[in-house]
């Protein structure tokens, strides 16, 4: 590709779809030539979203109104069982298109998985071979070489980092992890929903989707694959009154003469020099206040009081390096550019 790329945005009106907006307007290599949104088509993005007012974008239009050819890379952040047939449309109009998928409608490998979490059958078999899991740490190389990435799961990408190293190197039984993930409300969407409302989520905390959350599909396939036969977690997601974050409370059981100070070692030796991953001083909690509004994930390993076992905590902004951060970081890998272009952004604390 060129120095500069132009991009698309499917599904801008979305809160995804505008922290794209927010994020690839500091990104020194990209232009943002198109954003759609159906209800929304013909209005100003800042009609949508007023902290784009005085800002310069393409007005929003429906999905088969904006030019592709002057496109060389989409976004797609669609709801999920939308998005195949529209990512088959636009390649066949155009092979040589670059698209990083935000939904859940190529992450998993296996059809019959998919058919299982989502209900009806793949959409786009043809394409799901080729498209990439898009946690890019832990798949930078195949990233570079594809066409089609599949964005990770919020609650995946808070999972997987911290327990797929731990998996690989035998430290952890694969039969034996217990997480606890709390989100904040934009992981809902903006779609207006009744149990949404202030007055039924402020002051209090409630798990949903128990037992049969749709990630737990992916922490199931990459945990697998990473310990080399089943693994099965639990996984509870529950819902916090604030509006970005996710805080992923894991229990592990040690395997035999693995120690909490191991997991630590592995942890911090697999990420030293990642620029978005930090592994905290053993022993210490991450806070989700301190990565808030940036591509940060932090993690922190601390021993249990039982000797089998140890307690692992990540954390990290589900609008950022769980969704449009880490979907800029796979572009910027796809296209060739600094894998950090456009998204040094620190915090936001207080």
């Amino acid at each position: 590709m060129t120095d500069t790329v132009n991009v698309a945005i499917l599904g801008a009106s979305g809160y995804t779809g505008a922290e794209l907006v927010r994020l690839l307007l500091r990104h020194p290599r990209v232009r943002v030539t198109a954003l759609t949104a159906d209800r929304k088509a013909g209005h100003a993005m800042a009609d949508v979203f007023a902290q784009f007012s005085g800002i310069e974008l393409p007005r929003l239009t429906s999905i088969g109104e904006f030019d592709l050819d002057a496109v060389d890379l989409v976004f797609c952040a669609l709801p999920h069982g939308t998005t195949q047939q529209v990512i088959a449309d636009l390649f066949a109009r155009k092979p040589s298109l670059k698209v990083v998928d935000l939904s859940a409608d190529f992450r998993l490998t296996d059809p019959a998985a998919y058919e299982e979490w989502y209900g009806h059958p793949h959409q786009a078999l043809e394409l799901q071979g080729g498209a990439v899991f898009g946690l890019t740490e832990l798949n930078r190389e195949a990233i570079k070489a594809a066409r089609l990435v599949a964005n990770p799961g919020c609650h995946s990408t808070t999972s997987i980092l911290p327990i797929i190293p731990l998996l690989r190197e035998r430290l952890i039984n694969p039969d034996a992890i217990v997480i606890n993930s709390a989100t904040g409300m934009s992981g809902a969407g903006r779609g207006a929903k009744e149990e949404m409302l202030f007055s039924e989520v402020s002051e209090g905390v409630h798990a949903y989707g128990v037992g049969r959350h749709r990630h737990t599909a992916e922490l199931d396939q990459e945990y697998e694959k990473a310990a080399g036969r089943s693994a099965r977690a639990t996984f509870t997601p529950m819902l916090l009154p604030m509006n970005r974050g996710i805080y992923a409370t894991i229990t592990v059981t040690l395997e035999a003469g693995a120690t909490a100070e191991a997991l630590h070692a592995s942890l911090a030796t697999t990420y030293w020099g990642e620029p978005f991953v930090q592994v905290l001083p053993l022993g210490k909690a991450p806070h989700s206040r301190h990565v808030r509004g940036s591509n940060n994930v932090q993690i922190g390993v601390i021993a249990d009081r039982g000797p089998d076992r140890a307690i692992v905590i990540s954390t990290l902004d589900n609008l950022v390096k769980g969704a449009s951060g880490q979907a800029v970081q796979n572009m910027n890998l796809l296209c060739g550019f600094e894998e950090t272009d456009g998204l040094g952004q620190l915090a936001i604390f207080p």
